[in-house]
Protein backbone atom coordinates (compact mmCIF):
# COMPACT_ATOMS: atom_id res chain seq x y z
CA UNK A 1 0.00 0.00 0.00
CA UNK A 2 2.59 1.86 0.94
CA UNK A 3 4.55 2.25 -2.72
CA UNK A 4 1.76 2.45 -4.32
CA UNK A 5 0.72 5.56 -2.13
CA UNK A 6 3.74 7.52 -2.64
CA UNK A 7 3.44 7.86 -6.37
CA UNK A 8 -0.40 8.80 -5.88
CA UNK A 9 0.41 11.64 -3.64
CA UNK A 10 3.48 12.54 -5.63
CA UNK A 11 1.77 13.61 -8.76
CA UNK A 12 -0.87 15.95 -7.61
CA UNK A 13 1.92 17.72 -5.78
CA UNK A 14 3.94 17.83 -8.85
CA UNK A 15 1.23 19.46 -10.67
CA UNK A 16 0.62 22.41 -8.05
CA UNK A 17 4.18 23.44 -7.85
CA UNK A 18 3.86 23.97 -11.32
CA UNK A 19 0.47 25.88 -11.44
CA UNK A 20 1.84 27.78 -8.73
CA UNK A 21 4.80 28.67 -10.02
CA UNK A 22 3.31 29.35 -13.41
CA UNK A 23 0.89 31.83 -11.72
CA UNK A 24 3.63 33.59 -9.79
CA UNK A 25 5.76 33.88 -12.71
CA UNK A 26 3.18 35.33 -14.66
CA UNK A 27 1.73 37.76 -11.84
CA UNK A 28 5.24 39.05 -10.88
CA UNK A 29 6.27 39.33 -14.60
CA UNK A 30 4.26 42.61 -14.87
CA UNK A 31 7.09 44.35 -13.07
CA UNK A 32 9.68 43.10 -15.55
CA UNK A 33 8.00 44.73 -18.45
CA UNK A 34 9.25 47.72 -20.15
CA UNK A 35 8.52 51.52 -18.60
CA UNK A 36 7.13 52.04 -22.02
CA UNK A 37 4.66 49.27 -22.16
CA UNK A 38 3.35 49.57 -18.75
CA UNK A 39 2.75 53.51 -19.38
CA UNK A 40 0.15 52.26 -21.71
CA UNK A 41 -1.63 50.02 -19.54
CA UNK A 42 -5.15 51.80 -18.10
CA UNK A 43 -5.93 48.14 -15.67
CA UNK A 44 -2.18 46.88 -14.49
CA UNK A 45 -4.17 44.51 -11.24
CA UNK A 46 -6.14 42.96 -14.64
CA UNK A 47 -2.89 42.46 -16.65
CA UNK A 48 -1.56 40.84 -13.90
CA UNK A 49 -4.50 38.60 -13.32
CA UNK A 50 -4.32 37.69 -17.22
CA UNK A 51 -0.82 37.27 -16.99
CA UNK A 52 -1.51 34.87 -14.28
CA UNK A 53 -3.90 33.05 -15.67
CA UNK A 54 -1.97 32.37 -18.61
CA UNK A 55 1.21 31.60 -16.57
CA UNK A 56 -0.80 29.00 -14.16
CA UNK A 57 -1.94 27.38 -17.59
CA UNK A 58 1.29 26.73 -19.43
CA UNK A 59 2.62 25.60 -15.65
CA UNK A 60 0.30 22.88 -15.75
CA UNK A 61 1.39 21.70 -19.53
CA UNK A 62 4.97 22.16 -18.17
CA UNK A 63 3.69 20.12 -15.33
CA UNK A 64 2.12 17.09 -17.16
CA UNK A 65 5.53 16.64 -19.00
CA UNK A 66 7.53 16.74 -15.91
CA UNK A 67 5.69 13.56 -14.98
CA UNK A 68 5.85 11.62 -17.40
CA UNK A 69 9.64 12.81 -17.37
CA UNK A 70 10.01 11.66 -13.90
CA UNK A 71 8.29 8.44 -14.73
CA UNK A 72 10.62 7.28 -17.41
CA UNK A 73 13.25 8.48 -15.24
CA UNK A 74 12.75 5.92 -12.35
CA UNK A 75 12.25 3.64 -14.11
CA UNK A 76 14.88 3.49 -15.77
CA UNK A 77 16.93 3.62 -12.05
CA UNK A 78 15.18 0.87 -11.08
CA UNK A 79 16.07 -1.24 -13.67
CA UNK A 80 19.56 0.10 -14.82
CA UNK A 81 22.20 -2.02 -12.97
CA UNK A 82 24.23 0.05 -10.20
CA UNK A 83 27.46 0.07 -11.75
CA UNK A 84 26.63 2.24 -14.97
CA UNK A 85 23.93 4.58 -12.43
CA UNK A 86 27.03 5.51 -10.96
CA UNK A 87 28.89 6.62 -13.85
CA UNK A 88 26.34 8.20 -15.12
CA UNK A 89 26.02 10.22 -12.38
CA UNK A 90 29.46 10.56 -11.97
CA UNK A 91 29.37 11.59 -15.94
CA UNK A 92 26.46 14.32 -15.70
CA UNK A 93 27.97 15.89 -12.45
CA UNK A 94 31.49 16.59 -14.28
CA UNK A 95 29.36 17.69 -17.40
CA UNK A 96 27.48 20.47 -15.51
CA UNK A 97 31.05 21.65 -13.16
CA UNK A 98 32.73 21.71 -16.64
CA UNK A 99 29.72 24.23 -17.82
CA UNK A 100 29.84 25.77 -14.37
CA UNK A 101 33.64 27.03 -15.24
CA UNK A 102 33.11 27.95 -18.55
CA UNK A 103 30.00 29.93 -17.63
CA UNK A 104 32.26 32.57 -14.80
CA UNK A 105 33.78 34.74 -16.85
CA UNK A 106 30.87 34.93 -19.39
CA UNK A 107 28.81 35.82 -16.12
CA UNK A 108 31.10 38.84 -14.75
CA UNK A 109 30.89 40.47 -18.20
CA UNK A 110 28.92 44.14 -18.18
CA UNK A 111 26.12 43.54 -20.65
CA UNK A 112 23.82 46.34 -21.66
CA UNK A 113 19.81 45.74 -20.56
CA UNK A 114 19.31 45.14 -24.13
CA UNK A 115 20.60 41.73 -24.18
CA UNK A 116 20.82 40.82 -20.73
CA UNK A 117 18.72 38.15 -21.16
CA UNK A 118 21.99 36.76 -22.91
CA UNK A 119 23.17 35.59 -19.66
CA UNK A 120 20.53 33.11 -18.47
CA UNK A 121 20.39 31.94 -21.75
CA UNK A 122 23.91 31.11 -22.20
CA UNK A 123 24.02 29.66 -18.80
CA UNK A 124 20.56 27.24 -19.60
CA UNK A 125 22.19 26.02 -22.94
CA UNK A 126 25.36 25.65 -21.79
CA UNK A 127 24.59 23.10 -18.74
CA UNK A 128 22.13 20.96 -20.67
CA UNK A 129 24.73 20.83 -23.16
CA UNK A 130 27.28 19.71 -21.07
CA UNK A 131 25.32 17.64 -18.86
CA UNK A 132 24.51 15.59 -21.99
CA UNK A 133 27.72 15.27 -23.20
CA UNK A 134 29.20 14.01 -19.50
CA UNK A 135 26.23 11.56 -18.95
CA UNK A 136 26.66 10.20 -22.56
CA UNK A 137 30.54 9.90 -22.28
CA UNK A 138 30.55 8.31 -18.76
CA UNK A 139 27.82 5.83 -20.38
CA UNK A 140 30.09 4.59 -23.29
CA UNK A 141 33.46 5.06 -21.72
CA UNK A 142 32.38 4.34 -17.96
CA UNK A 143 34.42 1.27 -17.28
CA UNK A 144 37.77 3.13 -17.20
CA UNK A 145 36.46 4.09 -13.64
CA UNK A 146 37.32 0.89 -12.85
CA UNK A 147 41.26 1.39 -13.33
CA UNK A 148 40.68 4.97 -10.71
CA UNK A 149 39.17 2.86 -8.25
CA UNK A 150 40.86 -0.34 -8.12
CA UNK A 151 44.12 -0.16 -10.13
CA UNK A 152 45.52 -3.00 -9.16
CA UNK A 153 42.78 -5.51 -9.84
CA UNK A 154 43.53 -7.19 -13.06
CA UNK A 155 40.22 -7.90 -14.38
CA UNK A 156 39.32 -4.46 -13.62
CA UNK A 157 42.25 -3.77 -16.01
CA UNK A 158 41.00 -6.20 -18.59
CA UNK A 159 37.49 -5.16 -18.27
CA UNK A 160 38.50 -0.83 -18.59
CA UNK A 161 40.88 -2.01 -21.56
CA UNK A 162 37.84 -3.78 -23.40
CA UNK A 163 39.15 -7.56 -23.57
CA UNK A 164 37.33 -8.76 -21.33
CA UNK A 165 33.75 -8.19 -21.15
CA UNK A 166 31.70 -7.86 -17.83
CA UNK A 167 28.80 -10.65 -17.22
CA UNK A 168 25.53 -9.81 -18.08
CA UNK A 169 22.35 -9.98 -16.19
CA UNK A 170 20.16 -12.94 -16.58
CA UNK A 171 16.89 -12.52 -16.36
CA UNK A 172 14.12 -15.38 -15.57
CA UNK A 173 11.44 -16.02 -17.27
CA UNK A 174 8.49 -18.13 -15.82
CA UNK A 175 8.79 -21.19 -17.98
CA UNK A 176 12.44 -21.07 -16.57
CA UNK A 177 11.27 -21.10 -13.19
CA UNK A 178 8.87 -23.99 -13.36
CA UNK A 179 11.14 -25.94 -15.21
CA UNK A 180 13.57 -26.28 -12.65
CA UNK A 181 16.85 -26.89 -14.44
CA UNK A 182 17.74 -23.58 -13.29
CA UNK A 183 19.18 -24.74 -9.96
CA UNK A 184 21.19 -26.85 -11.95
CA UNK A 185 22.80 -24.69 -14.40
CA UNK A 186 23.54 -22.02 -11.37
CA UNK A 187 25.33 -24.98 -8.70
CA UNK A 188 27.43 -25.99 -12.23
CA UNK A 189 28.52 -22.67 -12.81
CA UNK A 190 27.50 -22.11 -16.36
CA UNK A 191 25.56 -19.08 -15.55
CA UNK A 192 27.61 -15.69 -14.79
CA UNK A 193 26.39 -12.09 -12.86
CA UNK A 194 23.70 -11.25 -11.03
CA UNK A 195 20.10 -13.32 -11.68
CA UNK A 196 17.11 -11.26 -11.62
CA UNK A 197 13.81 -12.32 -10.96
CA UNK A 198 11.35 -9.45 -12.29
CA UNK A 199 8.10 -9.00 -10.87
CA UNK A 200 5.97 -9.52 -13.24
CA UNK A 201 6.94 -13.26 -13.20
CA UNK A 202 6.49 -13.69 -9.40
CA UNK A 203 2.84 -12.36 -9.81
CA UNK A 204 2.45 -14.65 -12.73
CA UNK A 205 3.64 -17.43 -10.74
CA UNK A 206 1.45 -16.02 -7.49
CA UNK A 207 -1.68 -16.38 -10.14
CA UNK A 208 -0.62 -19.65 -10.80
CA UNK A 209 -0.48 -20.86 -7.36
CA UNK A 210 -4.02 -19.02 -6.38
CA UNK A 211 -5.60 -20.77 -9.95
CA UNK A 212 -8.43 -23.01 -9.09
CA UNK A 213 -7.00 -25.61 -11.33
CA UNK A 214 -4.72 -28.21 -9.60
CA UNK A 215 -1.87 -28.58 -12.54
CA UNK A 216 -1.05 -24.92 -12.56
CA UNK A 217 -1.39 -24.76 -8.95
CA UNK A 218 1.01 -26.99 -8.47
CA UNK A 219 3.70 -25.35 -11.00
CA UNK A 220 3.15 -22.28 -9.34
CA UNK A 221 3.91 -23.28 -5.69
CA UNK A 222 6.59 -25.43 -7.26
CA UNK A 223 8.15 -21.95 -9.05
CA UNK A 224 8.08 -20.03 -5.86
CA UNK A 225 9.44 -22.74 -3.77
CA UNK A 226 12.28 -22.68 -6.49
CA UNK A 227 12.91 -19.35 -6.12
CA UNK A 228 13.00 -19.06 -2.08
CA UNK A 229 15.21 -21.68 -2.01
CA UNK A 230 17.96 -20.25 -5.10
CA UNK A 231 17.46 -16.95 -2.47
CA UNK A 232 18.45 -18.90 0.58
CA UNK A 233 21.66 -20.48 -1.59
CA UNK A 234 22.60 -17.46 -3.32
CA UNK A 235 21.81 -14.86 -1.38
CA UNK A 236 22.39 -11.45 -2.79
CA UNK A 237 23.15 -12.07 -6.19
CA UNK A 238 19.32 -13.05 -6.82
CA UNK A 239 17.61 -9.81 -7.16
CA UNK A 240 14.30 -9.25 -7.24
CA UNK A 241 13.44 -6.51 -9.66
CA UNK A 242 10.79 -4.59 -8.21
CA UNK A 243 9.58 -2.35 -11.46
CA UNK A 244 6.07 -2.61 -12.37
CA UNK A 245 5.89 -1.57 -16.55
CA UNK A 246 2.84 -1.51 -18.67
CA UNK A 247 2.05 -3.97 -21.25
CA UNK A 248 0.22 -6.45 -22.25
CA UNK A 249 1.03 -9.97 -20.27
CA UNK A 250 4.14 -10.39 -19.02
CA UNK A 251 6.15 -11.35 -22.04
CA UNK A 252 5.91 -7.71 -23.34
CA UNK A 253 7.16 -6.58 -19.79
CA UNK A 254 9.80 -9.10 -20.06
CA UNK A 255 11.10 -7.70 -23.06
CA UNK A 256 11.11 -4.42 -21.81
CA UNK A 257 12.97 -5.04 -18.91
CA UNK A 258 15.73 -6.95 -20.89
CA UNK A 259 16.01 -3.87 -23.12
CA UNK A 260 16.45 -1.52 -20.13
CA UNK A 261 19.33 -3.31 -18.28
CA UNK A 262 20.98 -4.55 -21.66
CA UNK A 263 20.49 -8.28 -19.77
CA UNK A 264 20.18 -11.29 -21.18
CA UNK A 265 16.98 -13.15 -20.98
CA UNK A 266 16.68 -16.67 -19.94
CA UNK A 267 13.83 -18.48 -21.47
CA UNK A 268 12.31 -21.98 -22.21
CA UNK A 269 9.75 -20.77 -24.10
CA UNK A 270 10.51 -20.81 -28.01
CA UNK A 271 8.66 -18.37 -29.10
CA UNK A 272 8.99 -15.59 -27.18
CA UNK A 273 12.69 -16.53 -27.79
CA UNK A 274 12.30 -15.53 -31.24
CA UNK A 275 10.72 -11.97 -30.70
CA UNK A 276 13.82 -11.34 -28.47
CA UNK A 277 16.02 -12.32 -31.06
CA UNK A 278 13.26 -10.10 -33.66
CA UNK A 279 14.10 -7.23 -30.92
CA UNK A 280 17.62 -7.95 -31.19
CA UNK A 281 17.99 -8.83 -27.26
CA UNK A 282 20.49 -11.13 -26.12
CA UNK A 283 18.33 -14.09 -25.11
CA UNK A 284 19.89 -18.09 -24.09
CA UNK A 285 16.82 -20.28 -24.96
CA UNK A 286 17.37 -23.32 -22.28
CA UNK A 287 15.45 -25.86 -24.61
CA UNK A 288 18.29 -25.37 -27.18
CA UNK A 289 21.54 -25.14 -24.69
CA UNK A 290 20.18 -28.74 -23.66
CA UNK A 291 20.12 -29.75 -27.07
CA UNK A 292 23.30 -28.31 -27.99
CA UNK A 293 24.79 -30.30 -25.03
CA UNK A 294 23.83 -33.52 -26.06
CA UNK A 295 26.59 -36.22 -27.21
CA UNK A 296 26.45 -36.17 -30.81
CA UNK A 297 25.92 -40.04 -32.45
CA UNK A 298 26.72 -40.79 -35.76
CA UNK A 299 26.33 -43.25 -38.29
CA UNK A 300 28.66 -46.68 -37.30
CA UNK A 301 28.27 -45.73 -33.91
CA UNK A 302 27.21 -48.56 -31.47
CA UNK A 303 25.21 -48.25 -28.93
CA UNK A 304 23.33 -50.10 -25.97
CA UNK A 305 19.10 -49.64 -25.61
CA UNK A 306 16.86 -51.08 -23.48
CA UNK A 307 13.63 -51.44 -25.74
CA UNK A 308 10.72 -50.25 -23.81
CA UNK A 309 7.77 -49.82 -25.85
CA UNK A 310 6.73 -51.01 -30.19
CA UNK A 311 7.62 -48.22 -32.96
CA UNK A 312 5.00 -47.34 -35.80
CA UNK A 313 6.20 -49.50 -38.00
CA UNK A 314 5.77 -53.33 -37.95
CA UNK A 315 9.10 -54.83 -36.36
CA UNK A 316 10.59 -51.61 -34.47
CA UNK A 317 10.71 -51.09 -31.02
CA UNK A 318 11.69 -47.59 -29.28
CA UNK A 319 14.29 -47.13 -26.57
CA UNK A 320 16.01 -43.87 -25.10
CA UNK A 321 18.91 -42.41 -24.66
CA UNK A 322 20.09 -41.06 -21.12
CA UNK A 323 19.41 -37.40 -22.01
CA UNK A 324 16.27 -38.30 -23.22
CA UNK A 325 16.56 -39.07 -27.67
CA UNK A 326 14.73 -41.31 -28.91
CA UNK A 327 16.11 -44.50 -30.96
CA UNK A 328 13.71 -46.30 -33.40
CA UNK A 329 15.20 -49.65 -33.26
CA UNK A 330 14.70 -51.89 -36.84
CA UNK A 331 14.27 -55.86 -35.73
CA UNK A 332 13.36 -54.88 -32.01
CA UNK A 333 9.39 -55.00 -31.95
CA UNK A 334 9.77 -58.58 -30.09
CA UNK A 335 12.69 -57.64 -27.39
CA UNK A 336 10.61 -55.13 -25.33
CA UNK A 337 12.14 -54.91 -21.85
CA UNK A 338 15.57 -56.49 -23.25
CA UNK A 339 19.15 -54.31 -23.21
CA UNK A 340 20.20 -54.83 -27.68
CA UNK A 341 23.58 -53.83 -29.11
CA UNK A 342 22.43 -51.52 -31.70
CA UNK A 343 24.18 -49.68 -34.91
CA UNK A 344 23.16 -46.20 -35.54
CA UNK A 345 21.81 -45.98 -38.94
CA UNK A 346 20.89 -42.55 -38.84
CA UNK A 347 19.25 -39.21 -37.01
CA UNK A 348 16.41 -36.79 -38.12
CA UNK A 349 15.93 -33.16 -36.46
CA UNK A 350 12.25 -32.52 -35.63
CA UNK A 351 11.08 -29.77 -33.79
CA UNK A 352 10.60 -31.59 -30.90
CA UNK A 353 13.77 -33.41 -30.77
CA UNK A 354 15.94 -36.03 -32.50
CA UNK A 355 15.49 -38.99 -33.51
CA UNK A 356 17.96 -41.32 -33.88
CA UNK A 357 17.15 -44.53 -36.02
CA UNK A 358 19.58 -47.84 -35.35
CA UNK A 359 19.31 -51.50 -36.39
CA UNK A 360 19.34 -54.40 -33.94
CA UNK A 361 23.42 -56.00 -34.24
CA UNK A 362 22.31 -59.72 -32.72
CA UNK A 363 18.45 -60.58 -34.30
CA UNK A 364 17.22 -64.05 -32.92
CA UNK A 365 18.16 -66.66 -34.53
CA UNK A 366 14.15 -67.16 -35.54
CA UNK A 367 13.25 -64.47 -37.05
CA UNK A 368 16.60 -64.57 -39.25
CA UNK A 369 15.90 -67.75 -40.53
CA UNK A 370 12.45 -66.52 -40.96
CA UNK A 371 13.47 -63.99 -43.81
CA UNK A 372 13.55 -66.48 -46.93
CA UNK A 373 17.35 -65.69 -48.65
CA UNK A 374 18.83 -66.52 -51.81
CA UNK A 375 16.88 -67.31 -55.12
CA UNK A 376 13.65 -68.47 -52.99
CA UNK A 377 13.54 -64.75 -51.89
CA UNK A 378 14.15 -63.47 -55.36
CA UNK A 379 11.21 -65.59 -56.52
CA UNK A 380 8.77 -64.10 -53.86
CA UNK A 381 10.12 -60.58 -55.31
CA UNK A 382 9.75 -61.38 -58.64
CA UNK A 383 6.32 -63.38 -58.33
CA UNK A 384 4.94 -59.96 -56.06
CA UNK A 385 5.81 -57.81 -58.74
CA UNK A 386 3.89 -59.56 -61.50
CA UNK A 387 1.28 -60.77 -59.64
CA UNK A 388 0.66 -56.80 -58.47
CA UNK A 389 0.65 -57.92 -54.41
CA UNK A 390 2.60 -55.39 -53.35
CA UNK A 391 1.33 -51.90 -52.48
CA UNK A 392 2.14 -49.65 -55.49
CA UNK A 393 3.00 -46.68 -53.08
CA UNK A 394 5.69 -48.93 -50.94
CA UNK A 395 9.11 -48.38 -52.02
CA UNK A 396 12.12 -50.63 -52.16
CA UNK A 397 14.46 -48.06 -52.09
CA UNK A 398 16.19 -48.07 -48.48
CA UNK A 399 16.41 -44.13 -48.49
CA UNK A 400 12.89 -43.75 -48.77
CA UNK A 401 11.74 -45.95 -46.43
CA UNK A 402 14.48 -44.79 -43.57
CA UNK A 403 12.28 -41.23 -44.53
CA UNK A 404 8.94 -42.85 -44.06
CA UNK A 405 9.73 -44.35 -40.73
CA UNK A 406 11.22 -40.81 -39.41
CA UNK A 407 8.31 -39.23 -40.68
CA UNK A 408 5.69 -41.29 -38.76
CA UNK A 409 7.85 -41.53 -35.86
CA UNK A 410 7.74 -37.74 -35.48
CA UNK A 411 4.21 -37.41 -36.09
CA UNK A 412 3.19 -40.47 -33.73
CA UNK A 413 2.07 -39.76 -30.09
CA UNK A 414 4.78 -41.05 -27.98
CA UNK A 415 2.57 -43.65 -25.85
CA UNK A 416 3.58 -46.94 -23.25
CA UNK A 417 6.84 -45.68 -21.35
CA UNK A 418 7.63 -42.21 -20.76
CA UNK A 419 11.48 -41.34 -21.35
CA UNK A 420 13.89 -40.90 -18.79
CA UNK A 421 14.11 -37.56 -17.26
CA UNK A 422 16.07 -34.48 -19.18
CA UNK A 423 13.48 -34.92 -22.26
CA UNK A 424 12.78 -31.60 -23.37
CA UNK A 425 9.25 -29.61 -22.79
CA UNK A 426 8.16 -28.85 -26.01
CA UNK A 427 6.75 -25.56 -24.94
CA UNK A 428 7.03 -22.84 -22.09
CA UNK A 429 5.31 -21.90 -19.02
CA UNK A 430 4.43 -19.10 -20.85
Amino acid sequence: MGAHAKPALVDPLILVLFLVSGAATGWLGVDLLPEPLLVQVTNPEGLRLVLAGFGGFFGLIAGFFFQQLRRRLMQQVRSMPTDLLISRAVGLILGLLVANLLLAPILLLPLPWEVVLVKPLAAVLSNVFFGVLGYNLAEVHGRTLLRLFNPTSTEALLVAEGVLQPASAKILDTSVVIDGRIRGLLASGLLEGQVIVPQCVVDELQALADSANSEKRGKGRRGLKLLTELKESYGRRIVLNSTRYEGNGADDKLLRLTADTGGTLLTADYNLAQVARVQDLKVLNLSELVIALRPEVQPGDSLQIKIVREGKEADQGVGYLEDGTMVVVEEGRSRIGERLQVTVTGALQTPTGRLVFARNDRPRASEAAAEPKGPDRTRERRSEKETGRGSPNESNDPLTKFNTSAARAAASPQTGDAPPPGTLPSQGAN
